[in-house]
């Protein structure tokens, strides 16, 4: 690769693919497969109760603070709108990032690229590149695959090996419940910090250990807990927030650097909250004292079964860590695999039971899908078990297989994915009860903790509580008072334990509230049963920019 002739004089433009998404359309979108996380593949079941809610590129924002080039990032364009972009102004370079799903909408907009801004080089990078023969799907001059600060660096010829500097990002935006908008996005919102991408255990799905190396593998952007401090110092200031989205595939695998972390917070009297993602085996390298020391208070943990055999799972009961994490206020999102190679359809309901029984706050649930460049994609093509016809953009995990399984067809795993959504939804109720339950033990738990900045956060969580929290328990539990009575009577006996211990207004503002968002909830639902799409609002932003001459 030769560098960019302009180097850092270059005007760059990074971009997501084009909305809408929650749709079908010639492009790959696809209704079943909005741009939401948790909408998608979390409380997708869940009717009103489900979250809503949508997260910037973050790898966009990523590259654009690390290069000292002008450089416009535009999140969620129409294609209308990237269009006025790349005639608007004269960029040098077009990035663009998407995931495999959206092979479709990254070939258009290559070609608009080439018909609306001749003269820009086009680089092409994300999950997307990892599709074999992508080079003859696309007109892109570059294609990158893996970590693409250090390349970007290279190719507008500076220095690759500076220290990374980490942008001021809010983790979500567009925050809704109960068919409302939520002011403040919805309480705590958070910043979300990103020490390192990979995965160094390597399960054979895994697209995003894949991408950063596989097994054994991983880049890592802060190896301290001092580096790793002063980014979130940096993000309370701008943000005003305590609490903090850590996007590292297993951030307590580097123990050193969570208690260098521990230590500092300590030190500095810092009452964060941190929600990671984590395998069970490093979670089982804590004490639960260091981790609510920590502020840990949500753990994204692999529940696949224990058949599986997956090294994160090795001698790990993980029903009795997900009761023991939750007994202390720490939130416990599953992510449970449906159709791995030993199920079958006499015994797949019995799985589905057992990981529904960890009765976790949030629980995800994937096919088992051989994703490109994923080592069990390389397995499944090696055997010829890959399905033909099938579309790039129905390959995400949440439709239907597309490849031949041993015992259960591609219309069965579709019945079997939908199936253990439902009955979650119906044995634990709606993950927003969950996860006030999680926080009112939390708060009894360590209300009078020694340590003042634990008695500071659960304090916090208390007063949520006690605002609009009660009012969703109210409107919670009346709504499902028919179609589910014994989680609707769960949810009273929270709603009154919390009125009763905590108190302050919250028995005359409980009926208040929750009479509007009951009306809201049922409104939403009758007009849109399947859920409203909703689309993220385009977002641009410009650094080290200067107007052309």
């Amino acid at each position: 690769m030769s560098p960019h002739p302009k180097g850092t004089r270059a005007r760059v433009l990074l971009s997501s693919v084009f909305k809408p998404f929650a749709q079908d359309d010639e492009f790959g979108s696809r209704a079943i497969n909005p741009v939401e996380l948790y909408h998608n593949q979390v409380t997708r079941e869940q009717g009103p109760f489900s979250l809503r809610m949508f997260h910037r590129s973050w790898n966009l924002l990523f590259l654009q603070h690390n290069i000292s080039a002008p450089c416009t990032v535009i999140d969620f364009p129409t294609r209308e709108g990237f269009i006025r972009e790349l005639t608007a102004r004269q960029y040098d370079i077009v990035g663009l990032t998407g995931i495999i799903v959206n092979i479709g909408k990254v070939r258009e907009m290559c070609r608009l690229i080439r018909l609306h801004s001749p003269r820009s080089t086009i680089v092409v990078g994300g999950h997307v590149t990892a599709i074999p023969g992508i080079e003859q799907m696309i007109d892109a001059d570059h294609i990158v695959t893996g970590e693409g600060v250090a390349w970007l660096r290279a190719f507008l010829g500076e220095d690759v090996h500076r220290p990374i500097e980490h942008p001021v990002i809010p983790s979500s935006f567009g925050f809704r419940i109960l068919g409302m908008r939520m002011p403040g996005g919805g309480g705590n919102a958070a910043a979300t910090i990103i020490p390192s991408v990979g995965c160094p255990m390597g399960c054979n799905f895994c697209t995003t250990s894949a991408f950063f190396g596989g097994k054994g593998h991983s880049v890592t952007f802060f190896k301290r807990g001092e580096d790793l401090f002063r980014v979130m110092c940096e993000a309370e200031r701008r943000l005003g927030t305590r609490a903090f989205f850590m996007m590292d595939e297993n951030f307590l695998l580097y123990r050193r650097r969570a208690l260098e972390l521990l230590d500092l917070m300590k030190a500095h009297g810092k009452a964060w909250s941190l929600y990671v993602f984590s395998s069970a085996n490093a979670v089982r390298s804590y004490d639960v004292r260091q981790l609510v020391e920590m502020g840990i208070e949500w753990i994204w943990l692999g529940l696949e079964s224990a058949a599986s055999g997956y090294q994160k799972l090795k001698d790990t009961d993980t029903q009795a860590l997900a009761r023991e994490l939750q007994s202390h206020g720490i939130r416990v999102h599953g992510s449970t695999i449906i159709g791995l190679d030993h199920h079958t359809p006499e015994n797949i309901d019995a799985e589905i039971t057992q990981a529904i029984q960890h009765e976790t706050v949030f629980h995800q649930f994937m096919l088992y899908t051989p994703v490109p460049g994923t080592p069990l994609y390389r397995d499944v093509q090696a055997g010829g078990r890959l399905l033909d016809g099938v579309d790039l953009a129905d390959i995400h995990g949440q439709f239907k297989f597309n490849f031949v399984h041993p015992a259960i067809s591609r219309d069965e795993s579709k019945v079997f994915l939908d199936r253990a959504f439902r009955r979650d939804f119906e044995r634990n109720g709606p993950s927003l009860f969950r996860l006030m339950q999680s926080m009112f033990v939390g708060w009894q738990r360590y209300r009078h903790d020694p340590d003042a900045r634990i008695r500071a956060r659960v304090a916090a969580e208390g007063r949520q509580l006690v605002t609009g929290y009660g009012g969703v328990l109210w409107a919670m539990e009346h709504y499902l008072r028919d179609s589910n009575p014994s989680v609707s009577d769960r949810v009273r006996d929270l709603r009154l334990r919390i009125e009763r211990e905590i108190g302050g207004v919250s028995r005359l503002i409980d009926p208040v509230v929750g009479r509007v968002l009951l009306w809201s909830a049922r409104h939403d639902h009758r007009r849109h049963p399947g859920g409203r799409r909703l689309e993220p609002r385009t977002v641009v932003d410009r650094r080290n920019w200067q107007p052309a001459r």
